[in-house]
């Protein structure tokens, strides 16, 4: 296989496991791009690359900044903005895991706080919606505490969690 054709397939399947982890495809693909590629790209190698407007390439990398997954790169003598993104695929994932617990567990977890408070309605129903929810509750926060873990871990724990997991 061509280098060409191997970049182009990791773009690809990158933009699609993107969804999978709370963003879309072409915010996806400007990730995977910006991951394989040694320099710093502009607005305008990514459009270029990727064959997108330049507002698809604008909002995408933008969303991207948000999640704290690219940066801008200053290059000396440039006009133009460049953009990266960390290499280690570690601090990736703790990344992103930090991202989706603040936009996803930490809401369902208030949430479900909240709704420990419901009293009226029949008695019976409302033991049992408040049982339902306090389960849901207690698993939430063991996911919760889980990704807090993996979150503040380092290389060597979570290959030591890994292979226990694993014998």
């Amino acid at each position: 296989m061509h280098l060409d054709e191997g970049k182009e397939k990791f773009i690809q399947a990158w933009g699609t496991l993107g969804s999978a982890w709370g963003i879309n495809k072409a915010m996806g693909q400007i990730h995977a791009l910006l991951l394989i590629s040694e320099n710093a790209l502009s607005t305008e190698d990514i459009m270029e690359q990727l064959q997108i407007s330049r507002g698809n390439a604008n909002m995408n990398i933008r969303g991207l900044m948000d999640w704290g997954i690219v940066y801008k790169a200053y290059m000396p003598g440039e006009r133009k903005e460049f953009f990266t993104t960390g290499k280690d695929v570690l601090e990736l994932a703790r990344q992103v895991s930090r991202e989706r617990r603040r936009r996803e567990i930490e809401p369902v977890m208030r949430v479900l706080e909240e709704l420990q408070q419901v009293s009226e309605g029949e008695e019976k129903e409302v033991a049992h919606f408040k049982a339902v929810t306090r389960d849901l509750q207690g698993f939430t926060k063991q996911v919760d505490g889980a990704l807090d873990k993996f979150i503040r871990s380092d290389k060597n724990w979570f290959f030591q969690v890994l292979m226990k997991m694993m014998s």
